[in-house]
């Protein structure tokens, strides 16, 4: 490994859902790079059930514009093809939901009671948090369980080779609740869903809300060892 290369457990570290990027273009020869090695990601059967587009430069900007603009008109999305988050969300998952929102909003100096400061940092949900590049992720409609967890590790893959690039992330899967109007932008097989967007560039180290640490549960409560 070269003096320089992060290793895996520094990505793993390293890695937030950085949520104020810089505007710096990526080169397209990195991102190349860090598809084609996270392409090796597995997945059951060799299915390799995933599609992927990358968007940039004018069709992000249409597609931002587009999907604020849907955005601010229909709050609650356009279409819900999946769940998110289990209805109702039980403890402590509901709990660590709201602490790391909590955490997020108190970076930026946004109250709970301040209503249109919340509803700005939504909306910069769909301006791809300034970021220069989102790749959008797609499943089957006709695929299950196995096949969304292979695209879990698929993005996660992605994910910790561009920290080995420099570059962060931020995994969206608000971006499906307005599918249709991306969609409009973008033609998506009839036979493919939009899983997720992932934001893509160089980190705003200035940014106050890239600089609070999400709590993470201790070992204990996780994991259980049998001998």
């Amino acid at each position: 490994m070269s003096e320089n290369m992060m290793s895996v457990t520094e990505a793993i570290l390293s890695r937030r859902s950085v949520r104020a990027f810089k505007p710096d273009p990526i080169p397209a020869a990195v991102l190349n790079t860090v598809l084609e090695k996270a392409l090796w990601a597995p997945s059951g059967g060799n299915l390799q059930p995933w599609r992927l587009r990358v968007v940039t430069g004018a069709t992000l900007k249409a597609v931002t514009q587009a999907v604020t603009a849907k955005a601010m008109a229909e709050p609650l999305g356009e279409i819900h093809e999946y769940e998110i988050y289990p209805r109702p969300l039980s403890s402590p998952y509901r709990d660590r939901r709201a602490a790391v929102g909590e955490q997020l909003y108190a970076s930026i100096g946004v109250e709970r009671s301040d209503a249109e400061g919340r509803a700005a940092q939504f909306l910069a949900n769909y301006r791809a948090f300034g970021a220069p590049c989102v790749i959008f992720a797609y499943v089957r409609r006709d695929h299950g369980a196995p096949q969304w967890s292979d695209m879990g590790m698929l993005l996660q893959s992605i994910m910790l080779l561009l920290r080995e690039q420099g570059l962060d992330s931020c995994a969206q899967e608000s971006w499906s609740r307005y599918a249709g109007t991306i969609n409009s932008i973008i033609p998506a097989h009839e036979d493919e869903m939009l899983f997720a967007g992932l934001a893509v560039g160089y980190r705003d180290t200035d940014a106050p809300i890239n600089a609070f640490v999400p709590e993470r549960a201790p070992l204990a409560e996780i994991v259980s060892f049998h001998d």
